[in-house]
């Protein structure tokens, strides 16, 4: 079985920015640079076949380059305890506009489409319940941004799980036009 998502890498200069914010909350288990990444569609296991129905299909999208920069943080939570905290993305429009274009393509393949609402981010941080308290980081770091930054492809990505963490290996890569 193949573990797949489709994201954006992001440019050196911007995953060394994101990992300054590698502090200040206990018990956090911060993402390296090798796992910053912008998620556009999670796919999960699928089989070979349908693995390599995937990539084919991705070939298909077209959309334009992206100028990206990042514009604030926040976290995400479940049943009101904070499990991840993130950098956000903007433009917000082009990003989702590819998002909805890679989802469509998988939906034609016969994959579910994706249900939850989409909001592009950077996870910089897996939190468990023996974390320490949020609010703090969140206010510190409540204006980062960056210089605009330029995406001209995006990644099929096999996610390998290891003990307490992932790897993610870059299978395919798409440009953007």
């Amino acid at each position: 079985m193949h573990r797949l998502f489709i994201g954006l890498r992001l440019p050196p200069p911007i995953r060394e920015q994101l990992l300054d914010l590698s502090t200040g909350v206990a018990g956090a288990r911060w993402q390296d640079e090798d796992q910053l990444h912008v998620t556009l569609r999670f796919i999960g296991e699928v089989d070979r076949r349908v693995a390599e129905d995937v990539a084919d299909v991705l070939a298909t999208v077209r959309a334009p380059a992206l100028t990206l920069r990042l514009d604030g943080v926040g976290q995400f939570d479940s049943g009101g305890r904070v499990n991840a905290l993130w950098a956000g993305i903007a433009p917000r429009e082009p990003i989702t506009a590819l998002h909805r274009k890679i989802d469509a393509a998988l939906v034609r393949l016969g994959l579910a489409p994706e249900r939850r609402a989409y909001l592009p981010h950077v996870t910089v941080a897996r939190l468990n319940r023996s974390a320490g308290p949020t609010a703090p980081w969140s206010a510190q770091h409540a204006g980062l941004s960056s210089a605009p930054f330029a995406l001209e492809h995006f990644t099929l990505f096999e996610s390998h799980l290891l003990a307490g963490s992932a790897h993610y290996e870059a299978i395919m890569r798409y440009l953007l036009h």
